[in-house]
């Protein structure tokens, strides 16, 4: 019989609402993520995506439920220790990026490292990651607001890569870039996540994508918050 491999994320039974007099926004039975593989997410405005992103990095808490990373249920931990766990085992791509315009590029990359012990260890990756990505070393020192909307992209593809995170959440990534941008950025992001292990959960409105990734999950169709609205 073969092995039964633990999922790397999971929400069991989860219901989020904001306050106690909103309704619930996310109410998901069962939702998870396996080692290693990749997942494109797609929702319309209003489906639960950014709560449920919150969720899984341990910024929100569930009010029912357990939601699962590497086998802790991180409603279990403090906000503190939420913040280092998020920092030693999880990378977010954000859709603005949020990189500080005054820091180099490799000083972007290797913030994480000054957040995990963890990560710390491996910030000597950080050349090799960045040329990976098709940064030309010559924009490692340039200051972030100096690059390129593509190249701030990939430095921070870099950043949430830096230190072989287990889970890499990529939110809307992609959304400023055209057609072909899309393609080589998508084809780099899976080849380093595949390279360091890393689960990716990829949001995006864009189906043209959904070709490249393991699993396509409607966040409507599993959010019955969602579907309680809409059916109202």
């Amino acid at each position: 019989m073969a092995a039964v491999t633990a999922p790397i994320a999971e929400l069991d039974k989860v219901v989020f609402r904001w306050s106690a007099r909103d309704a619930a926004c996310l109410d998901i039975e069962r939702f998870a993520l396996s080692p290693g593989e990749r997942v494109f997410l797609h929702g319309p405005s209003g489906s639960g995506k950014s709560t449920l992103l919150g969720l899984l990095g341990g910024v929100l808490v569930q009010e029912r439920g357990s939601v699962r990373v590497l086998g802790q249920s991180l409603e279990k931990l403090g906000a503190a220790s939420r913040d280092r766990f998020r920092a030693d085992h999880v990378g977010f791509i954000f859709q603005q990026f949020n990189l500080i315009p005054y820091l180099s590029a490799i000083e972007n990359v290797m913030l994480p490292c000054r957040f995990s012990a963890r990560r710390a260890r491996l910030s000597a990756d950080a050349a090799r990651l960045m040329s990976r990505l098709d940064l030309d070393p010559s924009l490692h020192h340039r200051l972030a607001m100096q690059l390129s909307v593509g190249q701030q992209q990939r430095v921070a593809a870099a950043r949430a890569l830096i230190g072989r995170p287990e889970l890499v959440i990529a939110d809307e990534p992609t959304s400023s870039l055209d057609a072909e941008r899309q393609r080589i950025f998508l084809d780099l992001l899976l080849h380093q996540c595949a390279e360091a292990d890393a689960t990716l959960l990829f949001v995006s409105h864009d189906h043209r994508l959904a070709g490249a990734f393991d699993r396509e999950v409607a966040l409507a169709s599993i959010n019955r918050a969602y579907e309680r609205r809409e059916a109202a």
